[in-house]
């Protein structure tokens, strides 16, 4: 699945990766306790074994696209206030200075870090990655 074939509009990321995922464990359940025979086929073979259903299932995913964001804070305002903003005006955020902005996955929390510039362009340093444990289980 190439980019241009993914309906944005249509495309449910979290379901998908969570199916992937679900998957991934039925297939690692299953191969968990390996017959006798399978167990000495593996070791008289000296090529090494592909989990091929895991390769499958991290190949479906691979090609997701998923937005990334950098949060620096926010603030709730009026639509007053907002109509009344231009150039020059200053916005409070919820954030004080040198706390770590937030990083975005599809509007999900996957990591904190600074901000750097590279080549003169902004970037993010990461400080701290949310597991990924954490992350599966904010999916649900």
């Amino acid at each position: 699945m190439s980019e241009e074939d993914v309906d944005m509009d249509t495309f449910d990321a979290e379901k998908e990766m969570i199916e992937a995922l679900a998957q991934e464990a039925a297939a690692k359940e299953q191969n968990a306790v390996p017959k006798k025979q399978e167990v000495m086929a593996s070791h008289s073979s000296q090529e090494p074994q592909l989990n091929t259903s895991h390769d499958q299932n991290l190949n479906r995913i691979l090609d997701i696209p998923l937005v990334l964001s950098a949060q620096l804070g926010n603030t709730r305002m009026l639509i007053k206030d907002l109509l009344q903003l231009g150039p020059g005006s200053i916005v409070e955020l919820d954030k004080l200075a040198g706390e770590p902005l937030e990083v975005l996955v599809n509007e999900r929390l996957v990591a904190r870090g600074e901000v750097v510039m590279v080549n003169e362009k902004f970037g993010i340093r990461l400080t701290d990655v949310i597991s990924p444990t954490e992350r599966v289980n904010k999916l649900r």
